[in-house]
């Protein structure tokens, strides 16, 4: 009796403690999110002054100067564009890329994979020159496609890689019973593959929409016009040389958060599976 209760009084003990852990490792990653909604609220003056979370007097007009004075409009629409366009890319591309590569076997297969894997670990910053040289040669600087193109690039060798190590656990029998029924190899892919793969196509969509929502630096690179520019270049307004409008820009970031927490929010169900399923090889 004394051992079952020693053990259950232990074992309880442990869950505390490890919800204890969990519950300040959210308030870590929640508080810089919280400091910022806090401080898009107050003025230039109290921003500074005012260190409570909750502001006092909350100046809800500050999302409206931010909107109009950075203007959003444009550089927002942009960015949809671009995100839109580039994940759709990716998934169509690494989906029947990575496809390829676990059902067929072909010539330099193993080198192919192995050639975008080894991409992964070349830092975007080290590919600027060469990708700019080639864009000149192709006439797409200073293009939307141009910049498609590219960051469909940067984040293909993540995404074949989650697909591949999924549809190599993926069980064959599922394809062949189609492929009896007459199905053909993009219908395998199209009917089988992808409806199966939706957990880690889940994972793909967010962490690249992450990826090209956040970026800046190579659409300076890129773009010569300012109307081409994608969101983040409109946070700048805020930044000058000599003085920051700390409440604005804090209410710029927060209207560019909201587009990825509520994608993330609407998709979280899949991404813990997907991640499991699909980043772990056995």
């Amino acid at each position: 009796m004394n051992s079952f209760f020693y053990y259950n009084a232990k074992k309880v003990i442990l869950n505390i403690i490890i919800h204890i852990f969990l519950l300040s490792i959210a308030a870590t990653c929640l508080f810089p999110l919280i400091w910022m909604i806090g401080s898009s609220l107050k003025t230039q003056q109290t921003v500074f002054r005012d260190f409570s979370l909750i502001p006092k007097e909350m100046h809800w007009e500050n999302y409206y100067l931010a909107w109009k004075q950075g203007g959003f409009g444009r550089y927002f629409l942009n960015t949809i564009f671009y995100t839109v366009s580039v994940v759709l890319g990716i998934v169509f591309v690494s989906s029947l890329a990575a496809y390829a590569f676990s059902r067929f076997e072909f010539v330099g297969k193993n080198l192919i994979f192995y050639m975008f894997m080894a991409a992964m670990m070349i830092p975007i910053p080290g590919s600027f020159v060469p990708l700019y040289v080639l864009l000149n040669k192709l006439h797409l600087r200073n293009t939307p496609l141009g910049y498609i193109l590219c960051m469909i690039n940067v984040g293909l060798s993540t995404s074949i890689f989650l697909l591949k190590t999924f549809f190599d656990k993926t069980p064959r029998e599922l394809e062949d019973a189609a492929r009896i029924d007459g199905c053909s190899k993009l219908g395998l892919w199209w009917h089988v593959a992808l409806p199966l793969a939706k957990p880690v196509l889940a994972v793909v969509v967010v962490f690249n929409t992450l990826n090209v929502w956040n970026e800046y630096v190579l659409a300076l690179i890129i773009f010569d016009s300012r109307q081409l520019m994608p969101l983040q270049v409109a946070l700048t307004t805020f930044q000058g040389e000599f003085i920051t409008q700390y409440p604005l820009l804090m209410a710029g970031l927060t209207i560019t958060a909201i587009p990825v927490i509520l994608i993330y929010i609407l998709m979280q169900k899949y991404i813990i599976k997907g991640v499991t399923q699909g980043a772990i090889v056995e």
